[in-house]
């Protein structure tokens, strides 16, 4: 008899970074369940070091996996799986983890100027790995990183309250230096931005692509999801319970009460075990 597994898809952030692509992935899957983490208590994670967020998230997935029993870890935000995900793979290996890191394959193919921009938090910029694996591809062209701590912030506390002026503002701020350096292909490489995909496209020149990572993010779960034989996918008739998790000892304020409502999920913190 086939075996199911009704355990949920875990998608972790420090805010709600990752909310989009738990979203992109319940459209395609809608009987798995998943649990969206914020941990608000260490937002961003592009200011930690990268030792800093080791520890973090060491500590934070050996809570969720008592908590939440997850079937597969989704790590979606880019700072965070750049600086840990091989430290978590390693110390967590009966998990299957799912990363997100910069669109660096698709955007270094797409190029046609040679000057591909990354837009990213202090952390991911500063690292190498956009460098090294544009390298591995045979690119010799230009990378032009810019961290967007401002823009970070902007989504997590803003967005909602923002107009729309102010949304497409601070989008150009950033479109106008990858157009001042001749940026053909711009890498979105941080969750938080997908909330400003619309002004970003809207804002680039028809000479300039946007890329990002979330249909790589969701056609990698479903492979896990799929493989030995459909192992890890749940019951047809599967009614899931989706959960959003807040680190932090304070209670959940009206942003996140809005957040779970809109989403459809339970809201509670997460307790120490």
């Amino acid at each position: 008899m086939r075996k199911f597994n009704n355990k949920p898809v875990l998608f972790l952030d420090s805010g709600i970074g990752g909310i989009p692509y738990c979203r992109d992935f319940l459209d395609r899957n809608g009987n798995e369940e998943v649990c969206y983490i914020a941990d608000r208590e260490h937002f961003p994670y592009g200011l930690c070091s990268k030792e800093e967020l080791i520890a973090i998230l060491s500590a934070l997935t050996e809570k969720l996996i008592t908590a939440a029993d997850p079937k597969i870890i989704v790590i979606a935000c880019n700072t965070a799986t750049i600086c840990a995900l091989e430290h978590l793979r390693r110390s967590f290996n009966h998990v299957p983890f799912v990363g997100t890191v910069p669109a660096v394959k698709p955007a270094v193919m797409t190029s046609h100027s040679g000057k591909v921009g990354i837009l990213g938090s202090q952390r991911t910029i500063n690292d190498t790995y956009s460098h090294k694996l544009a390298e591995s591809l045979g690119f010799h062209g230009d990378i032009l990183g810019v961290p967007a701590t401002e823009l970070i912030e902007f989504v997590e506390q803003r967005f909602d309250s923002a107009s729309g002026r102010e949304k497409t503002d601070i989008v150009r701020k950033y479109i106008n230096i990858f157009h001042e350096h001749g940026v053909d292909t711009i890498v979105l490489a941080c969750t938080h931005f997908l909330y400003l995909q619309e002004e970003f496209r809207k804002e680039a020149s028809p000479q300039i692509t946007i890329l990002d990572s979330i249909a790589g993010i969701t056609k990698r779960i479903e492979y896990l999801l799929d493989e030995n034989d459909s192992l890890l996918r749940s019951e047809t008739n599967f009614k899931p319970a989706h959960r959003l998790l807040l680190t932090g000892e304070s209670p959940p304020d009206s942003f996140w009460q809005k957040r779970a409502q809109a989403l459809g999920f339970k809201l509670d913190l997460l307790k120490d075990t």
